[in-house]
């Protein structure tokens, strides 16, 4: 090996991802919330959103399909800089450390907490005219038909303080976590892992495949296109609350997988209608293309920014 490949391997091997994107000015925050042992979220800006992983060796953009090590990120980042300049730039980034080791121990503090499917179980469903339910049918404007829908599936549940709890399960139907929405607070159940939040849009228990299948950014949002579309019955709502993780990910695949033997499957991207959710939008049409499902996008009608905008701003269904 040369000493200039050799240099190469130190700097891939020496400098951790997570410490370059805390020091790379603007600097990038860790988002502890949403960030996992193996899965570090990082958030600079208006949706832009980082991921860091492999041990910090890897990482990968929630908005995009851009991905790599360490110097692949500095060019993505810093895409005036060449591959000469990057590697000047990452010299000075050997060894140092990143914040994630304080979040860690953060974390580990509170690990006596209750597992999320136990906290789910032990949540009351949504009620009428309970704190969640008025946040959600008057502040969010989604109808009753819809959330009377949603419980019947135990999608939402309610927390403290009229928060409503958004399940995501994996394909066997598990919970494996829930996002929490109310007027004052909003986060992702600690110890939980994000898949998929979803809204069955056809008859419960039904041995039928949807052939759409709706992806929106937040679980109201894609409540609020069930709302517009008045709950189509072959299509099933879905959210992935935030950037795509990889359970995330794993769990369109699986959906996508299923449903590309049917005809006329379809993926509607409904994500946000500014550039996040434009990059959201084509890489979610990236996932279509592999497996081979019809791809098409559904922006909110009259410029507006994402479909709860649609119901509060009185141009729902």
């Amino acid at each position: 090996m040369s000493g200039q490949d050799e240099e190469l391997q130190r700097l891939r091997e020496g400098v951790n991802c997570a410490a370059l994107l805390e020091r790379m000015p603007p600097p990038w925050r860790l988002d502890k919330a949403e960030s996992t042992r193996d899965c570090l979220k990082y958030r600079r800006g208006q949706g832009e959103i980082i991921i860091v992983n492999h041990g910090g060796h890897g990482w990968w953009d929630a908005g995009s399909t851009a991905k790599g090590d360490v110097f692949g990120l500095v060019q993505h980042l810093r895409p005036d800089l060449n591959f000469g300049h990057a590697r000047k730039l990452l010299r000075e980034m050997v060894g140092l450390q990143p914040s994630f080791p304080e979040h860690e121990r953060a974390r580990s503090r509170g690990e006596g907490s209750a597992p999320a499917a136990e906290r789910w179980a032990a949540a009351k469903p949504l009620r009428p005219g309970s704190r969640a339910w008025r946040y959600l049918a008057e502040v969010r404007r989604l109808p009753s038909p819809v959330l009377r829908a949603a419980t019947a599936a135990d999608a939402i549940r309610e927390g403290g303080y009229g928060t409503a709890w958004f399940a995501h399960r994996d394909e066997a139907g598990a919970l494996t976590g829930f996002d929490m929405r109310g007027p004052e607070f909003r986060g992702f159940a600690k110890g939980g892992d994000k898949t998929l939040f979803r809204m069955p849009g056809w008859i419960p228990l039904r041995a039928v495949q949807p052939r759409r299948l709706a992806v929106a950014e937040a679980p109201i949002d894609a409540l609020s296109l069930a709302a517009v579309e008045r709950l189509q019955g072959d299509t099933l709502y879905v959210a992935t609350t935030g950037g795509m993780g990889p359970g995330s990910v794993r769990a369109l695949d699986l959906l996508l997988a299923q449903m590309t033997p049917l005809p006329g499957a379809l993926l509607v991207t409904a994500t946000d209608n500014d550039p996040p959710g434009e990059r959201y939008s084509a890489f979610l049409a990236e996932r279509a293309a592999a497996a081979g499902v019809r791809c098409e996008r559904l922006l909110p009608p009259g410029g507006l920014n994402d479909w709860n905008d649609v119901l509060t701003k009185g141009r729902g269904a």
